[in-house]
């Protein structure tokens, strides 16, 4: 049995407050459906390049995180795209972007693949 889903939006407000308490810069790029949209986090950690999470569910039906770019980071360009195509099919998608060289997110779940 899948446990309850908290509202999107509800969720990037408090991944948002998480970030301002570590003082890692984070903004919404895009505001989705308030109650049922899916979330993606696009992590900028500079230089090295970024990374894109997407919220899924596990076998379990347990929120978890997938590494949509593969397992190490592209460049900006090839996530912004990723995060265009995804907005193509999905218009209740919200997109939430952080900024930290270290590489901390604000995800309290397991991150897959």
């Amino acid at each position: 049995m899948s446990e309850p889903k908290l509202k999107a939006r509800l969720w990037v407000q408090a991944a948002i407050r998480r970030c301002d308490v570590l003082g890692i810069p984070a903004v919404v790029v895009r505001k989705g459906d308030a109650d049922a949209g899916v979330v993606l986090v696009k992590l900028n950690r500079g230089a090295a390049g970024c990374e894109v999470f997407s919220q899924v569910r596990d076998a379990a039906g347990r929120l978890a995180w997938l590494r949509a770019t593969g397992p190490l980071p592209v460049p900006e360009d090839r996530a912004d795209a990723y995060i265009a195509r995804q907005r193509e099919v999905d218009w209740d998608l919200w997109v939430l972007e952080v900024e930290d060289r270290e590489g901390r997110l604000p995800l309290d779940e397991p991150i897959l693949g």
